[in-house]
């Protein structure tokens, strides 16, 4: 395993990290300890970096039990943000809400400290230097090494990095956005902005959230397991890129799977691509494809199916900015529309 720097801080990771959502009982694998065994054949191929959230049920616990007696061999990173309850206050990034949720998280993963600590969404209710200043005070305390963001705009990354120098504050090291064969949007403006500030990136949905497996053919959508990806299938521009991009693996004599993820991890701005097996039999075909590295030639041929910097359809879980959900924000009043 050819291990990469995490951006500036120093640490090296794998160039494939091991999402742990599928480790939730409630969502992947109803078997704590086959997980336990996933996540250990990981390890022992090489993958140092394990990430989870304090979202995905009861994942951080399944992770910390797995990880007793290796914990110390493993860059874990969890992520904080979302809704973890109904009240106005059990989510965001606000210092109330983060000095509780770490707590929280550290104690599920049975561990004094997190290497790398996300908000796994932007909070544009919480002023970022708040957010960063408590984020701060848990690195200084050692219960956090790192902190990041996740699927972030890059004008806001780029906000963060000047309010974390404004106020002499830790800086988001790490950055977790979306990228694939056929999401390709970041690399437009987030992988140049994240290079440039020398933060590492850990993309997720490198499969596609599975459109990329090689299961998914036209035609062929009832053979899924999980509904998330009806959604995917029924957009026919991604159906015609997936059907071009089988048809380029197998004539490079690879499956899907292992052109997607050589794909990922090729960007020079990409540190590692993140893997969620919810079986052994889904890792072993992932680990299979590790060392897979793709021409000049293969990339340009996808350059040609998916052009740089676009996306072909919608990727579910992505952020959508206030700008985009709040029609007020876009609109003028109707009262000055009309004088206009």
């Amino acid at each position: 395993m050819q291990y990469r720097t995490l951006g500036r801080t120093g640490i090296r990771v794998s160039p494939y990290a091991l999402g742990a959502l599928m480790f939730a009982t409630s969502v992947g694998n109803p078997d704590p300890d086959d997980s336990a065994r996933i996540i250990h054949r990981a390890l022992d191929a090489g993958i140092n970096f394990i990430d989870t959230a304090d979202v995905y049920g009861d994942s951080e616990e399944v992770v910390g039990r797995a990880l007793k007696g290796r914990r110390d061999d493993v860059v874990l990173a969890t992520k904080v943000s979302l809704p973890m309850g109904e009240g106005p206050n059990q989510r965001g990034a606000s210092r109330r809400w983060i000095t509780k949720a770490v707590e929280d998280s550290l104690r599920r993963l049975e561990t004094d400290y997190i290497d790398v600590y996300q908000l796994q969404r932007p909070d544009p209710d919480t002023d970022v230097e708040e957010t960063l200043s408590v984020l701060s005070d848990l690195i200084r305390s050692g219960k956090v090494r790192a902190i990041g963001s996740s699927t972030t705009p890059a004008s806001d990354i780029v906000e963060a990095q000047w309010a974390a120098e404004r106020r002499g504050l830790e800086r988001f090291r790490t950055e977790q956005p979306p990228y694939s064969l056929l999401n390709r949007g970041i690399e437009r403006d987030v992988l140049p902005v994240a290079q440039q500030y020398g933060v590492g990136t850990l993309v997720w949905g490198p499969l596609g959230q599975g459109i990329l497996t090689g299961r998914v053919r036209r035609g062929r959508s009832s053979d899924l397991r999980r509904a998330a990806f009806v959604r995917h299938v029924s957009d026919e521009r991604r159906i015609d890129a997936v059907e071009r991009l089988i048809s380029l693996a197998e004539e490079a004599g690879m499956p899907l799977t292992h052109l997607a993820m050589a794909f990922t991890t090729a960007h020079p701005g990409v540190t590692s691509a993140i893997v969620g097996p919810r079986t052994m039999e889904h890792l072993e075909d992932l680990l299979a494809g590790a060392e897979v590295s793709l021409s000049d030639d293969i990339l340009d041929r996808i350059d040609a199916i998916v052009p740089p910097g676009t996306d072909v359809g919608a990727l579910d879980q992505g952020y959508v900015p206030p700008a985009l959900r709040a029609p007020g924000l876009r609109r003028r009043p109707a009262g000055e529309r009309a004088a206009a």
